[in-house]
């Protein structure tokens, strides 16, 4: 039987409370939303848990016109409790409390945020009709890539413009923490600047990490993910066998979901490899793993290559495992060249050949822009001849000239075989953004 509707006690309730509380106060993220679009389209806010989501809408509330008053905002997060079950009925219902209250906003333009919209069912249907009938900007956030899928692309019939929220980046993080990059920092600064960029590392961006108990929140998140948003989502009876297929991809960089399988039936554990490939899946929708594949011409080849296992924030893959400096630096990598606009398996491979192997490789279009190298470095002699090798055989064979070498701290130009390889310190590449070809 259908649950009771949502009285329209309670959707008053809520909205009337978000109008008289006090924003939080706020770190501003480099991500700017605009509080209106030129046509008519939603805005979808869309990341992993915890990432900055909400504090980000509240952040696009903050920056509205001062004209814009605050009743012409509508904010609802759908994790709350009391809007447990709501479904599309229900969203029609709040909506019509909303011009109850404020009969003048059908007029006035209103500006409809709503957070983890994910959990309601036929909300897609709603959001395209307030965007058909009412003088409204629509805001939408979630926790699901389920959210930028061709499907919802289909039934918001193309009318919704994404960006995606990450963790701090580094910039972000630095800012959380009080402390500027100069451009000719002192010894003092260059120190403390390492430092962070240590804790960076080892802990990750994500907001609440900056702030409290790390190792604390970090476990929590995992928890969440692992609860919320795949057991209790998808239904998942065999917990255990989650829990190891997440502590076998922390484990090894490289992940073969047949040797996996074999390790688990050598346990005396019976599960099928297409429910290891789900449980895979739900961990990509969960916005949380990020398998590279191996750049290659032939598709199919790209398909059949064993991935290469990157997580959304260096604190998920650190708390609880011992990582080396040297995966905890490429995976932080990763996630900024994702956070920078590139795409997994479209635009970003890495390369793997007879005589090389590169841990990044990027296009442009049909042509390869950059091959990228990390590697844990203070010095010339701490980088290993067969990464140069590898770096310059790998440009050879995809006609590539820009080699870069992501190091710990150290910076020069490497002239080898006739060409030419960039080193650049971590700090120096997270502080500049998306890479320059």
């Amino acid at each position: 039987n259908r649950y009771t509707m949502i009285k329209k006690e309670i959707w008053g309730r809520i909205i009337r409370d978000f109008h008289q509380k006090d924003l939080p106060k706020l770190i501003e993220r480099e991500t700017r939303i605009d509080h209106e679009t030129p046509i008519n389209r939603a805005m979808s806010l869309i990341g992993p848990r915890r990432a900055g989501k909400t504090y980000l809408m509240f952040q696009t509330i903050k920056q509205m016109p001062e004209e814009i008053e605050k009743n012409r905002v509508l904010y609802v997060n759908f994790e709350n409790d009391l809007l447990f079950g709501c479904g599309r009925e229900d969203l029609r219902n709040m909506i019509e409390t909303y011009y109850e209250i404020y009969p003048e906003n059908r007029k006035n333009k209103a500006f409809i945020f709503l957070d983890e919209i994910q959990n309601v069912n036929g909300w897609e249907v709603f959001v395209r009709s307030i965007l058909d009938t009412e003088n409204a900007q629509v805001f939408i956030g979630g926790s699901s890539s389920k959210l930028l899928s061709k499907e919802i692309a289909t039934q918001l019939r193309g009318r919704t413009i994404s960006s995606p929220v990450y963790p701090f980046s580094f910039r972000e993080y630095l800012k959380a923490k009080g402390f500027e990059i100069k451009k000719y920092p002192s010894s003092y600064e260059k120190s403390k600047l390492l430092n962070l960029l240590g804790e960076y590392l080892l802990h990750g961006g994500y907001p609440e990490t900056v702030l409290f108990e790390k190792e604390k929140i970090l476990k929590e998140i995992w928890d969440v993910t692992i609860y919320r948003d795949i057991v209790e989502r998808y239904g998942i009876k065999n917990i255990k066998v989650l829990r190891l297929l997440i502590k076998s991809l922390k484990s090894s960089l490289y992940f073969s979901t047949h040797k996996f399988y074999n390790f688990l039936k050598s346990m005396g554990i019976t599960v099928s490899k297409n429910t290891l490939y789900l449980y895979m899946q739900y961990l990509e929708d969960a916005l949380v793993l990020y398998p590279l594949k191996k750049f290659s011409p032939s598709y199919k080849e790209v398909e059949q290559s064993m991935p290469k296992i990157y997580l959304v924030d260096n604190g998920l893959l650190s708390v609880e495992e011992f990582q080396s400096k040297g995966r905890l630096m490429e995976n932080l990598v990763m996630m900024h060249l994702v956070r920078d606009g590139f795409e997994v398996n479209t635009n970003l491979f890495y390369y793997k050949s007879k005589d090389s192997e590169v841990d990044f490789i990027l296009k442009e279009g049909a042509k390869i822009k950059q091959l990228i190298q990390v590697t844990y470095a203070s010095d010339r002699d701490e980088i290993e001849k067969r990464e140069i090798k590898g770096l310059i055989n790998a440009g050879d064979e995809v006609k590539c000239k820009n080699l870069l070498i992501i190091t710990w701290d150290y910076e020069e130009d490497i002239e080898a075989e006739g060409k030419t390889i960039k080193c650049l310190p971590l700090w120096k590449w997270l502080k500049a953004g998306r890479t320059s070809a």
